[in-house]
Formats: C-alpha cells, sequence, structure tokens
C-alpha cells in the first residue's frame, strides 16, 4: 500500500501547476525528456546483451530484457503523448485519453511474461551455474546505475501525474534497483568466486519486474473497468449529492476515469415538484468541481412525481431550452 500513498502525494504536487497555458509547453518538454532517456537506455541494452552473452551473465540479459520493457515503455510515451494532444473528433469523441492506459496495460503484460521467464532460466541457473564473468558484469553494472540515474532524473522533471509518464518513471526506479543487485553479483563472483550470486540477482529482478507489473496492470485495469478513480468514493459522492438542497434523490450514478486526472459522473438527479432544476444542477456541479475535483459531469435533472400531473405541460417547454 505504500506505493498508493506517495502516488497521491504525487497527484497533490501537480494540481497546482494550472492547466491552460502549460500544457503544451511543458508536454513538449517532457518529450524532449523522454527523448533523451529513450536514447540513453537503448544504448545501454545493446551494450548489456553483447557483455551479458560473452560474460555468461543472466542477471545482465534479465536487465536487458527489463531495459527492453523500459524502451517500449519510453517509445509507447513518446507516441501516447503525441496521439494524447491530438483534438477529439469523430467517432473519438474523448480523443486518444485512454491510449495511455493501453499502454500502461501493454507495459505491465510484458514485464510480466519476461520476468516469468527470467524467474524459469534463473532457477535453472541456480541449479547448474555457468562460469560466469564478475568484472565484465561488475563493469556494465555500475555503467547501468550511472545511465539510469540519468534517464530517472530527466523524467523526475516531466509530468508524472500521467500514467503514461509515472509507468515509464517507475520502470526507470526498478531498472536501478536491478543495476545495483547485478552490480553486488558481479562483485560477489570476484571476491568469493560465488557464480550462483549472478542466478540469485536476475531472480531479485525478475520479483521486482513483478511488482511493478501487477501496480500497473492493477491501475490501467481499472480505468478499462470503469471504477471510480482511486481515492473517491462513489457511495459518498451519491450520499453528498442527495444531501443538497431540494435533491430528493440520485440514480444511476456513475463515477469513471477517462484517463490518469480526468474523472467523469454522470447521474439522474429528481428534485422537488416546485423547484428551480437548472439552478441546483448548477450548484450540484460546482460542489463536484470544488469538493471532489469532478469537472466533466452529466446530470439529468427531473422533477419528482409528486405534482407532476399538473405541471407536466409547463415541465416539458421548461426542459426543452
Amino acid at each position: 500500500m505504500a506505493d498508493h500513498r506517495h502516488h497521491h502525494h504525487a497527484h497533490g504536487h501537480s494540481h497546482g501547476h494550472g492547466h491552460g497555458h502549460s500544457h503544451g509547453v511543458s508536454e513538449n518538454a517532457d518529450a524532449r525528456r523522454l527523448t533523451v532517456a529513450f536514447a540513453l537506455i537503448v544504448a545501454l541494452m545493446v551494450a548489456e546483451v553483447v557483455v551479458g552473452v560473452l560474460a555468461h551473465s543472466l542477471a545482465l540479459l534479465s536487465d536487458a530484457a527489463h531495459m527492453l520493457t523500459d524502451a517500449a515503455a519510453l517509445a509507447m510515451s513518446l507516441v501516447v503523448l503525441r496521439l494524447m494532444r491530438r483534438p477529439a473528433a469523430g467517432n473519438l469523441t474523448f480523443g486518444f485519453r485512454r491510449a495511455e492506459i493501453l499502454s500502461a496495460q501493454a507495459n505491465g503484460g510484458t514485464l510480466l511474461v519476461l520476468a516469468l521467464l527470467i524467474v524459469y532460466e534463473g532457477v535453472s541457473r541456480l541449479v547448474t551455474p555457468p562460469a560466469a564473468e564478475g568484472k565484465a558484469i561488475l563493469a556494465v553494472a555500475l555503467l547501468g546505475v550511472v545511465i539510469n540515474l540519468a534517464a530517472t532524473w530527466q523524467l523526475a522533471k516531466a509530468n508524472r501525474e500521467s500514467m503514461n509518464i509515472e509507468g515509464s518513471f517507475q520502470h526507470l526506479l526498478t531498472d536501478l534497483a536491478a543495476f545495483v543487485f547485478t552490480a553486488i553479483a558481479g562483485a560477489a563472483i570476484i571476491t568469493t568466486g560465488f557464480t550462483r550470486a549472478d542466478g540469485i540477482a536476475s531472480l531479485i529482478i525478475a520479483a521486482i519486474m513483478l511488482r511493478a507489473a501487477y501496480g500497473l496492470l492493477r491501475d490501467s485495469g481499472r480505468v478499462l473497468l470503469e471504477a471510480a478513480p482511486e481515492g473517491m468514493d462513489a457511495d459518498a459522492i451519491g450520499r453528498a449529492l442527495a444531501a443538497q438542497p431540494g435533491v430528493v434523490s440520485i440514480h444511476d450514478l456513475h463515477l469513471w476515469s477517462i484517463g490518469s486526472g480526468f474523472p467523469a459522473l454522470s447521474a439522474h438527479v429528481l428534485v422537488g415538484s416546485d423547484d428551480d432544476c437548472h439552478a441546483i444542477r448548477r450548484a450540484l456541479e460546482h460542489m463536484l468541481d470544488h469538493d471532489y475535483g469532478i469537472d466533466h459531469t452529466t446530470l439529468q435533472v427531473d422533477h419528482s412525481t409528486a405534482g407532476r400531473l399538473m405541471s407536466i405541460g409547463t415541465e416539458r417547454s421548461h426542459h426543452h431550452h
């Protein structure tokens, strides 16, 4: 649960940045940062595969596999940033807001599969360890730590409120940890000749990957299942709406997210037969925006049945404008 709280904390931070004018600027800067990180990671990954094969190191190869998903995550984040900028048009009434969620799902899925493959290979290596070259492993792992720090530093400055960029950022952080364990394994092989250290490090990396995969699949799964945004209680919001003056009852309340930081709500509201339904709707909209930060609302307001028969003619005309 610890990472949830940190997540909310990050949300709180970036809300103040004013969504209006700075949006385009920050997204261009984000795209630049992602590009730099992407270039660093691809270069490192190539080096790791080469050395990993030559030095018989599964820890390096599993790092490289993780880096591959990182590179894919960053590439996807870049594409998604471009897509999300496209205006909503035609049948895509929300534009490409969901693209980042699909990207997070894809990232989580690939991490999961790779981690399982590494677990299989790592266990078989613990049984019969190949002769791993400690010096080469240590050298590349230390290089990996440096390059990942640079890439992480680039993304730490980007807008992490987006699930898309947060996903890439989490990838890089887990990578950093993976390189640290690989470096420790390299050092252990040099000092003690304990070649199983490499297999053990690869299993630790697989565990880190599984944790990251779970987080990504869970968060993006919530959005795809149209669950209420994290930290929002649909029932509580329904009760708060029903408690407003003039409201008789609330039906058909739906609360979901279109993308990260884009909650939406729709509800059917019944008001007293003599109340001003437009004024009540405005009050409800203001409350949702002010108290819960939900500004994308669709409220259908009707008068309750008491007194409906008398006022049905007037009510029709009253609604049409």
